[in-house]
């Protein structure tokens, strides 16, 4: 006898901090995805034990599967819930803007070491102009024309990089966060776009409910001049 379908089940991390979490999150709020989603703070007791339930996954995002496999990784777990969900449009439809839409996920999925190393995401608070390194501000000059170059060659009408809002937008939201959390200066153009990210209901509910998980966790937190939260 076949065992009976199950449901999907998702593994996340702090909405706050954990920036792969916040990719695949925003995609199941936007979208509507009928994935359930369950959180354990990170350096916590909670975190190993949820993980204990999504072997062979390492950390998270990780996504069980009705049919029981379990997948890691929020590059490849985009992939697979675009497939599963053709009609959610998680991809852009023209062929070129997908194509767009595909290599800027998977350059930011592996890239920007420097931007993501020097300024962790942190939800809970912003400061008034980080100091960064030349290589910070390297990354940020490649965001500046990557996005540029996106919304011209889709000819995008509105705030996001290839038409309607896509996993592409959602990859680059915590990237928008650290922008505007760091007070990091980049283009006009590249500024609306993070304007844009903040201005999210997705965006702002996810942060929201983060600033309810708990305590801050020390480990994000820098020694820098503070103020209010933008947007």
């Amino acid at each position: 006898m076949s065992q009976p379908i199950q449901s999907y089940d998702l593994a996340l991390g702090d909405r706050s901090y954990s920036s792969w979490s916040m990719r695949i999150g925003l995609l199941v709020d936007r979208f509507d995805l009928p994935v359930p989603c369950q959180f354990a703070r990170l350096y916590t007791d909670a975190f190993p034990a949820m993980l204990a339930q999504f072997q062979p996954a390492r950390t998270v995002p990780a996504l069980r599967m009705p049919e029981g496999g379990v997948i890691s990784e929020s590059l490849a777990i985009a992939e697979e819930l675009a497939s599963r969900f053709p009609d959610r449009g998680l991809w852009p439809d023209a062929p070129g803007a997908r194509a767009t839409a595909r290599a800027l996920a998977s350059e930011m999925h592996a890239g920007f070491f420097d931007l993501r190393g020097e300024c962790p995401m942190n939800l809970r608070v912003a400061y008034a102009a980080a100091p960064v390194s030349d290589k910070v501000g390297t990354d940020l000059r490649r965001l500046e024309r990557i996005w540029a170059a996106a919304r011209t060659a889709t000819a995008s009408p509105g705030p996001w990089l290839c038409g309607d809002y896509c996993i592409a937008d959602a990859f680059f939201a915590p990237v928008a966060a650290r922008i505007a959390g760091y007070g990091l200066s980049v283009s006009p153009d590249a500024a609306r776009y993070v304007q844009a990210h903040l201005a999210d209901p997705a965006f702002q509910r996810w942060r929201e409910q983060g600033l309810t998980e708990g305590p801050d966790q020390p480990f994000y937190r820098r020694d820098y001049a503070t103020t209010d939260w933008p947007g």
